[in-house]
């Protein structure tokens, strides 16, 4: 015999509530490609590569990038390298959220879990191109900003004319640093 639903248990139209899905964030497969393809896909607002570039980014930059599951459903990636002229800076190409997993500050904990990695335990900076117009990306790495204590400028650095002929919107880069090492275990844990 089951026993009854607790009022605790119940949600406000009095079925049994759900239990809270789990959340799962890792080091990203090779048989994860076509999922973040197609999460991206959904988004709408990211600009789209290839399923062999996402493949690839599952592969080789594995270490650097993250994926985030909800009940087995690929719902968060972030993409981000080490660029070999910088070897203290971790740059993040893409972040993307879906939409049912939003609100649990889920793009901040993607980044967080690539910083603390161990290829990553030479990065002291964050880096980000973004368009002026991107409040959500703003808000996010100036949010990454303070948590890590420390400091968010941006500049142009791929420019409309000059980068794209005119076909895209200026992306400035988003610098966040130096931060200590440290901080990132600290505010990651919170």
């Amino acid at each position: 015999m089951t026993s009854p639903a607790t009022v605790s248990d119940l949600t406000s139209a009095g079925q049994p509530a759900k239990a809270e899905a789990e959340l799962k964030i890792r080091v990203p497969e090779d048989q994860d490609g076509t999922a973040i393809w197609d999460l991206i896909q959904r988004s709408g607002t990211l600009d789209e590569n290839s399923i062999y570039c996402n493949l690839l980014q599952c592969t080789h930059f594995a270490e650097t990038c993250a994926v985030a599951e909800l009940d087995g459903e690929t719902v968060g990636w972030v993409s981000g390298y080490i660029p070999p002229s910088e070897p203290d800076v971790l740059f993040i190409w893409q972040v993307c959220v879906d939409e049912k997993a939003r609100g649990r500050g889920l793009a901040k904990k993607l980044i967080h879990s690539v910083l603390r990695r161990k290829a990553c335990q030479k990065v002291k900076r964050l880096h980000s191109t973004i368009t002026e117009d991107n409040e959500a990306s703003w808000a996010l790495f100036s949010s990454i900003a303070d948590g890590l204590d420390t400091e968010l400028s941006r500049t142009p650095h791929f420019e409309d004319e000059d980068h794209f002929d005119g076909r895209k919107p200026t992306e400035f880069l988003a610098d966040i640093g130096p931060f200590e090492r440290h901080v990132i275990s600290i505010r990651s844990a919170a």
